[in-house]
């Protein structure tokens, strides 16, 4: 996915900058970036951070990095920050992007006799077209939204210029940026857990669609929120950090009565409530209370030197990952029926083994709550439960086994309670050997999280999507 983070101060920022974007690690292993803009000029550092932390790479490079303000950024994909000469002046620039017409994009430069300099393994860089398309038009202003108007997909930003930065949240708000403010300084985040332990207070959440320009004295509004919203409601569930919020709700909150939810329809007789390590145990907490059952860690994560699991781009190295880093405790695990609550169950790999470990070490039942619906379709939007196979899904691989293709099945599937959806939820939980297998039910999701269904996008769950 990605999270970008810029500040502009009164006074040298770059002690904010560094742990700000360090702030947003949780979304992203691949590149990290930082781009200052100096008395004199724009300098920029960019590390490949897959094997190393974002500031065991970065820590060096702090002494030549020093300006009044910056942009960083935590990429899932191409190296940013970029820096542009254009008619408009100099820049740089971070996006949390995903284009899904990129090839069209890019297919209609080269034809204008444009060119790309960011190439790798022969892909257009994505921050590279964006700024392409923002140097098209007469201002700013005007190229981001002509820019988030021609893509297809999720695009927010943040553009460092020689008098200020620019924060434009994606033109449906699909993720978020929130504006910070302390004495003399501001920023803008896509995670507010990077503000407080740097002093800042949330100002305010940019609407979706919204252009913001900020200085060292504060922010002008230079494009209106538009009235649709389809903020990914997959933050609340398992991406966003428990201390952020969006929209104003709190993540571990959310996380809290979505764990409620699952346990008001849920009498199975157990010895005690768990969570996954460690986006599943907010659910678990909130499971437990509502239920008024013990809540017991029988694995406990190993955090210093292993990230979180879907981070690695291979997938052998993901599950090396989610097995290495969780570490059993066979004394709570012994005989016990338990019941585990679950972010999300997406290709089911790596929950396999887990689940086997437990009944390695003597666990009597195995029982997953997870705490969405069913994943049935392919993010279109984010970089989430993308994948080259639609098949590698556990709920999409289970209808192919059912109807014998996964193609033009029934929305029925998505139906929490049809014969369908059972059928469906029965052939992973066999898949996993569990006990048993209850999801949430989507209203209940919508209900944890706090806002109308239409400004949520839900279509990994429901095939639902507005563009």
């Amino acid at each position: 996915m990605g999270g970008l983070f810029g500040c502009v101060s009164k006074e040298d920022c770059l002690n904010d900058l560094f742990y700000g974007t360090d702030y947003h690690s949780h979304l992203g292993t691949k590149r990290g970036g930082l781009a200052v803009k100096s008395a004199k000029d724009f300098l920029r550092s960019i590390h490949n951070i897959e094997n190393d932390y974002f500031r065991s790479k970065f820590e060096s490079d702090l002494p030549t990095l020093h300006g009044n303000q910056g942009i960083g950024i935590i990429s899932d994909h191409d190296s940013q920050p970029l820096i542009i000469g254009s008619h408009l002046g100099t820049f740089a620039i971070v996006t949390v992007c995903k284009i899904n017409n990129i090839d069209e994009l890019a297919a209609k430069a080269l034809n204008n006799k444009m060119h790309f300099l960011e190439m790798s393994g022969g892909e257009t860089s994505p921050t590279e077209l964006v700024s392409m398309l923002i140097c098209e038009k007469g201002s700013y202003e005007e190229g981001i939204q002509s820019a988030q108007q021609a893509i297809k997909g999720s695009c927010s930003m943040l553009l460092l210029t020689d008098n200020g930065i620019y924060a434009a949240r994606d033109r449906l708000g699909r993720t978020p940026i929130v504006i910070g403010k302390k004495n003399g300084t501001l920023a803008a985040a896509s995670e507010s857990c990077a503000f407080p332990n740097l002093g800042y207070e949330i100002e305010r959440y940019l609407g979706p669609g919204e252009i913001v320009f900020m200085t060292a004295e504060g922010f002008e509004q230079r494009k209106k929120p538009e009235d649709q919203m389809q903020i990914c409601a997959f933050l609340w569930v398992y991406y966003g950090y428990p201390a952020s919020s969006y929209e104003g709700i709190n993540v571990e909150f959310a996380r809290n009565r979505c764990g409620r939810a699952l346990a008001k329809h849920d009498r199975t007789e157990i010895d005690f409530v768990a969570g996954i390590p460690d986006s599943g145990i907010g659910h678990a907490i909130g499971y437990a209370y509502e239920r008024n059952i013990p809540y017991v860690r029988p694995f406990v994560k190993y955090t210093p030197t292993w990230p979180r699991s879907f981070m690695p781009q291979n997938q052998s190295l993901r599950d090396l990952v989610a097995k290495m880093k969780l570490i059993p405790v066979r004394e709570l695990i012994e005989n016990k029926k338990i019941l585990f609550c679950e972010d999300s169950i997406v290709r089911g790999t790596q929950l396999k083994d887990t689940i086997q470990i437990l009944y390695d070490y003597g666990a009597r039942e195995v029982h997953m709550r997870p705490a969405c619906p069913t994943l049935i379709y392919p993010c279109d939007f984010l970089n989430f439960s993308t994948s080259q196979s639609r098949l590698d899904l556990a709920g999409r691989k289970a209808i192919a086994e059912i109807e014998g293709s996964d193609e033009n099945f029934s929305s029925e599937y998505a139906r929490a309670g049809s014969e369908k959806n059972r059928a469906m939820i029965d052939k992973i939980r066999q898949g996993l050997k569990l006990t048993s297998l209850h999801y949430q039910k989507l209203e209940d999701l919508v209900e944890a999280i706090g806002l109308p269904k239409e400004k949520l996008c839900t279509h990994c769950w429901d095939g639902s999507s507005y563009f």
